[in-house]
């Protein structure tokens, strides 16, 4: 099992402070370092500056959107982080929602085929092929290649996958699997899908990485814990396609509970339905040791997940002090 962190969730982290915290996050024994787009800050700009700070450490996207940049130009970028880093690129892609594919200009249809497509276009362009690529959504024009041969011209390529068919796809086109906010239960039907996707497109499915994100938080005192992740496990119960995979696990009074107080009273509202013993059935560990939060990953362990992300949760200012406090907790347990 490896263990990864992620500092991202319910909080702006300075992209200057994580950068310095970045061999701390190695010498704590962490596989990677893992970093989500949204609205925050980018993640393969801070990858690059950890990959600057670090020697073994992989640095990963978790994940990026396809509607953000075109395949192309995310293949230039992986082929340059790659030989920056010295090939420790974990490429997190994912198709997103109406809401991202609309900021960017974008139109959120046919997520199965601009995945494959979008995938296709970034392997050969980060490998220094030539690309002209000719799609049902997505055309490269003629005679795109690399100016120079990339140094480590293969990396792993992730895909995000929830419902049945994304996660088929998921075994037939990437390296693994992508799951975020699920129960062992869900994770566990997530990856058998996978590989039965795998094995329709005639590969091994043993070779197919199952990585889970468990948010956690860290006090000594567990009220203070729960605190920031009820934020986070709010915005999941209101948020599209999370909010119909928690009533798909078996949620869907207090999904809707949180939905009914979110039109109501608004955010705030929404939050007090995330009852303590609502959250004790979720993928969050609101912790008082790291021993506890190393103790309650087992089930995810047990469910087939062979990289665990932990994205950490502060729950006390300034987030990057609580960070380290967290990090260096992790090193010496």
């Amino acid at each position: 099992m490896v263990y990864d962190i992620e500092l991202n969730s319910a909080a702006h982290y300075p992209v200057d402070g994580i950068v310095e915290l970045s061999p701390a996050i190695e010498q704590a024994g962490f596989g990677a370092f893992w970093k989500g787009e949204s609205n925050s800050t980018d993640p393969l700009i801070l990858l690059s500056g950890i990959a600057a700070r670090t020697r073994t450490l992989k640095v990963g996207t978790a994940i990026y959107h396809i509607y953000g940049r075109s395949a192309v130009t995310l293949g230039i970028q992986s082929a340059t982080l790659q030989d920056l880093s010295g090939g420790r690129l974990l490429l997190g892609l994912g198709v997103a929602n109406k809401t991202i594919a609309a900021w960017h200009g974008g139109t959120f249809d046919r997520p199965l085929r601009r995945a494959t497509e979008y995938i296709e276009i970034v392997r050969k362009t980060a490998a220094g092929e030539r690309v002209e690529y000719q799609g049902e959504i997505y055309s490269t024009g003629q005679r795109f290649q690399l100016s120079w041969k990339p140094s480590h011209p293969t990396f792993p390529i992730y895909l995000a996958g929830l419902g049945p068919q994304m996660t088929r796809l998921v075994g037939k086109i990437s390296d693994g699997v992508f799951i975020n906010m699920a129960t062992p239960a869900k994770i566990r039907d997530i990856a058998d899908r996978v590989r039965a996707g795998a094995v329709e497109a005639g590969r091994d499915p043993s070779k197919i990485d199952v990585i889970a994100k468990v948010r956690v938080s860290l006090h000594p005192d567990r009220a203070m814990a729960r605190s920031r992740l009820r934020q986070v496990l709010t915005f999941y119960n209101i948020a599209d396609h999370y909010k119909d995979m928690l009533r798909a696990s078996g949620f869907e009074p207090e999904v809707n509970a949180v939905q009914e107080a979110f039109k109501t009273g608004g955010f705030k509202a929404a939050s007090a339905q995330i009852t303590d013993a609502y959250m004790d059935k979720l993928p969050v560990i609101p912790a008082t040791s790291i021993q506890e939060i190393k103790d309650r990953l087992k089930p995810f362990v047990e469910a087939g997940v062979t990289r665990m992300i932990v994205p950490y949760v502060p729950v006390t200012e300034p987030v990057i002090e609580d960070a380290r406090r967290f990090v260096e907790a992790w090193g010496k347990s």
